[in-house]
This record gives structure tokens, C-alpha cells and sequence, in this order.
């Protein structure tokens, strides 16, 4: 038998790593896996390198390890049982059944026999989230949270919350003072491994996609830095609670131009990979609070994003698929405009935006959801199209992840979980960030020359889904607004909406 981990499965801590330590481990690295998108090369950067660091600590221990580089999967794993004719893998059960059926089928093909085992990168079960969801079946998120407050006792005393509330949102959505600067991100240098990894990666996956843009040329990447191993992965940790997490509640919301990482955590690599697991970086957020080194609110709302929302994901996710994926109740259907690819465009919040995702292949969560998504939400693109864009551009993108977030949260496609769109105007991104104050576009204007477009794409969004939106009781204050409009109003939002999206498609936005 050999465990058979892929790339986003680099845990040795627990899982069958841990459990057949006598047992080889087998990776393959799949160059037409890296091509099916143009995907960032700091993406591929990060996997490819944390794999061949998690190969090299394995063997520095004494484990037997085949490592195949191979042109598919289909490839590496024929070589695998030639090399090892009848042998059984044992590896981590993928997200969905579709998902593990197609290994199956690559094993089988191959000659050979798989046997899956659960994944350890997450805390709550298949069968625990559905027996949670089993009595309706719809999904509450802040329902959900809560259950996992008490299954796991996560910020729980005598059965109540610690504190006495479940949530400090009011508390996590304050705009930082002039001249606040937090703590410069960990950077970490790239060694050997990895240097060979980017000049690979760099001439590699440079061109040949089948689709403009071509390869990862689309993006501007600074020097890579992000952890690769597992030791780093602890320092960054170690970094975030020692240095950031005091003011990430407050600010967790805010946009500063000049700061592209906030006092996030920058965790979501490392957990994504299975170099960190969910439950130590909880315990280490607590054990700050509980030590008087880190604030409540801030505490609590990075729990609800790894205990809650991670999980939460994950498993609609895994239950709503394939549907989920081609989703589009609302009928978008414009094509993502090309600046999302290159950040040509004289809006100061996307420009800087995308331009961060060129750079770095990375934005935090306020910017994803209320820059990117909101954008492509009132502009009308269809989900799956810019689905695919943040697929392919963010470090930390797998399908599990960006297929809820960015179909239901971002672009209300589905209605699973989704209660309202999450659509707004100028307003907010004026309220939570500095970008209005140097952007050629008018904030205050919704119609006219250099009148913001987000402003009439909004209000052209509420009209034309007036039909499927007005009944939810969660717009009617939105729609009240619609309704104070004349109808000389709504007839230049509407045309001030389609010369946006002319001058969109020409590249003059």
C-alpha cells in the first residue's frame, strides 16, 4: 500500500501519513494539471515548491517517497504501477463524489486500486454538517457557527458564548486613523528548492493556453514570498498573533491603498495546503485572548472565518455540486471585462485591486467580495467566467473555495445560502476605503460625465432584477429608494449604465 497525497494534501501531522508511517508516499506533479488556467505563477510557484519541500522532509526522515513528474496525472500514475504493479493508494477523500469517482476511474485505468480516508485539513465531518442541515436543509451560516461553537467549545464557558454575544461585527467595521500603519507582512526568502521552482515555472507556463490571456503573462508577479514549508507556515502563524491579530477585528473591513495586506492573517496558503491545521491556528488566537494579548472582537471574528465560513464552504461545496458551479439565477450574462486581467481601468479601487492580484496573486476577503464580486454582480457578468478568474489568480484558489464565495456570496447566483446580493454603490467603498479621494471618477454622481460607475450599476442592477429581488425581504429599504426615482431618472441610469459597460468592453473604463 502507498499513501498517495496530492498537492493541496501536504499533512503529515494526522491523516495516513501519520497513521501508516511504515507505508511509501507517492506525489505527482502534473504539468497539464498547471495548464488547464492561466494561473498565476505565484500559484504555481506555492504548490509546486511546498510539494517538494514536504518530498525532501519526508525523505530527510527516512520515508520512502515517489515522486513523479509527469506530463498528466494519467502519466505519473502509470509509471507509479509499473514501478508497483497491484499496489493500493490510500489518500484523502476529494470534496465531492464526481471528484472521486474520476480518481477511481485514473486508478483503475492505471492498473491499480484506491481507498479514500477523511480529510483532516477540516473540523467538522460530511456526516456531522448533515445531520446538522438534515431538518430543512437550508443553509445558516451564523446557525452553523454557532453549532460549531459548542461542538467544539471554541470561545465557550458554562455553555454561553464567552463575552455574552456570538459575534462582534458592530465592532470589526471601523476605518483606521490617518497615519495608522500595521506590521509588514512575513516575507520569506526563497531557498534552492524554490528558486528552481520559479525559474521552471517561468519558463514553463509562460504561453500556450488556448485563450487570450495567454499562460500567466496576464500578471506582474513581485518577488515570491509566501511560507512553503511547514516551519514556515508556524512563523507566519506565530507572525499574525504576535503582530497582527490585536488590530485585525477593527480593520478587518477596511481598504487602504497603500496597505494591500491589512492586519489580515495571510493564513489561508498555509491551510489551504495542509501545512497548518484549523484547529492550531484557533487555539493560538485564543490562547492570545484568554492571555490578555489580543482583543475579543478580533479573537472572535478570525474564528468565524476559519471555524465558520471555512468549514461552512466547504461543505455546501461538496453537497451543491455540480449546480453550484453553473448557477446563474439572476441570467448574467456580460463577458468579464479585460481589466480584470490587466487592471486598465481609471477606476482607482479596481485598478488598485487587480492590480494586487497581478502582483502578488492576492487581495483580502472585503476587497474580493465588495470590489471584485460586487463590480462583476452589478455589471451583470456571468458567475462562471469570473469564477474562473479567481480561480486562476489567487494563491489560495481551489474550486471548493472560490465556487461558493464567488457564484453565491459574490454574485447571488444560486440562492443556497445567499440571503440578498451583495450589491452596493460608491457609498461603501467611500465609507471603508481611500480610494475616492484620488479617483478621476465622482463618488456623488451617478449619471453625467465621470460620474462613478458604480453608482448607476447599482441602481440599473436593482431595476432590471426588479423582478426576482423586490419580494425579498431583506431589499425592501433598497427598492424604497427605487421607488423615489422618477422615471426620467431611471431612463439616464439605465443608458449611463450601458455607456459603463460600452466603454468596458472598449477598454476606456
Amino acid at each position: 500500500m502507498t499513501v498517495w497525497l496530492r498537492g493541496d494534501h501536504l499533512v503529515r501531522r494526522s491523516g495516513p501519513v501519520a497513521r501508516r508511517p511504515d507505508e511509501p508516499v507517492l506525489l505527482i506533479e502534473s504539468e497539464s494539471f498547471a495548464r488547464k488556467l492561466p494561473y498565476h505563477p505565484h500559484k504555481l510557484i506555492l504548490l509546486f515548491s511546498a510539494m517538494r519541500h514536504f518530498r525532501d522532509e519526508l525523505r530527510d526522515d527516512g520515508r520512502p517517497v515517489r515522486y513523479q513528474r509527469a506530463a498528466t496525472f494519467e502519466d505519473g500514475l502509470a509509471a507509479h504501477f509499473e514501478a508497483t504493479p497491484d499496489d493500493t493508494l490510500v489518500t484523502h477523500r476529494p470534496q465531492t463524489e464526481s471528484a472521486q469517482s474520476r480518481l477511481e476511474s485514473l486508478v483503475a485505468d492505471a492498473g491499480g486500486t484506491v481507498e479514500f480516508v477523511a480529510d483532516e485539513r477540516f473540523l467538522c465531518s460530511p456526516s456531522q454538517f448533515d445531520d446538522w442541515c438534515s431538518s430543512d436543509g437550508r443553509y445558516r451560516h451564523e446557525d452553523f457557527y454557532r453549532f460549531m461553537r459548542r461542538e467544539t467549545g471554541y470561545l465557550m464557558a458554562n455553555g454561553d458564548p464567552v463575552g455574552g454575544e456570538w459575534n462582534y461585527d458592530d465592532q470589526n467595521r471601523e476605518t483606521p486613523p490617518d497615519g495608522w500603519t500595521p506590521a509588514d507582512p512575513p516575507q520569506f526568502e526563497p531557498d534552492d528548492v524554490t528558486r528552481n521552482v520559479v525559474e521552471w515555472v517561468e519558463t514553463t507556463f509562460e504561453g500556450s493556453y488556448d485563450e487570450r490571456p495567454y499562460g500567466g503573462d496576464w500578471a506582474d508577479p513581485d518577488p515570491f514570498r509566501w511560507p512553503v514549508t511547514r516551519r514556515q507556515a508556524v512563523r507566519a502563524l506565530d507572525h499574525f498573533v504576535t503582530d497582527r491579530l490585536t488590530e485585525f477585528g477593527s480593520y478587518q473591513d477596511a481598504m487602504l491603498e497603500d496597505e494591500w495586506a491589512m492586519s489580515h492573517s495571510l493564513l489561508s496558503t498555509s491551510l489551504n495546503l495542509g501545512l497548518l491545521g484549523p484547529a492550531e491556528v484557533i487555539e493560538r488566537a485564543i490562547a492570545a485572548y484568554e492571555g490578555g494579548d489580543a482583543p475579543l472582537n478580533s479573537v472572535e471574528g478570525f474564528v468565524r472565518q476559519v471555524l465558520g465560513w471555512r468549514e461552512f464552504l466547504r461543505h455546501v461545496y461538496r453537497r451543491e455540486m455540480p449546480e453550484l458551479g453553473e448557477a446563474n439565477q439572476l441570467g448574467a450574462s456580460e463577458a468579464l471585462p479585460d481589466f480584470y486581467w490587466d487592471g486598465d481601468t481609471d477606476m482607482a479601487c479596481l485598478s488598485d485591486v487587480v492590480d494586487g492580484v497581478r502582483e502578488r496573486g492576492y487581495s483580502h476577503h472585503i476587497e474580493r467580495l465588495m470590489i471584485l464580486a460586487n463590480f462583476g454582480l452589478i455589471y451583470g457578468v456571468e458567475p462562471a467566467q469570473l469564477n474562473r478568474w479567481f480561480h486562476a489568480g489567487y494563491v489560495d484558489a481551489f474550486h471548493w473555495v472560490t465556487t461558493p464565495n464567488v457564484v453565491e456570496m459574490g454574485l447571488y447566483g444560486a440562492g443556497v445560502f445567499a440571503t440578498k446580493p451583495y450589491a452596493s454603490s460608491a457609498n461603501y467603498v467611500d465609507k471603508m476605503s481611500d480610494y475616492c479621494s484620488g479617483c478621476p471618477y465622482y463618488k456623488t454622481k451617478t449619471t453625467g460625465d465621470g460620474a462613478c460607475p458604480f453608482n448607476a450599476l447599482y441602481w440599473d442592477f436593482l431595476d432590471r432584477n426588479e423582478e426576482t429581488l423586490r419580494s425579498n425581504h431583506r431589499m425592501g429599504l433598497m427598492y424604497s429608494h427605487v421607488d423615489n426615482k422618477s422615471d426620467e431618472e431611471l431612463t439616464e441610469i439605465r443608458e449611463r449604465a450601458t455607456e459603463i459597460r460600452d466603454m468596458a468592453a472598449e477598454g476606456e473604463l
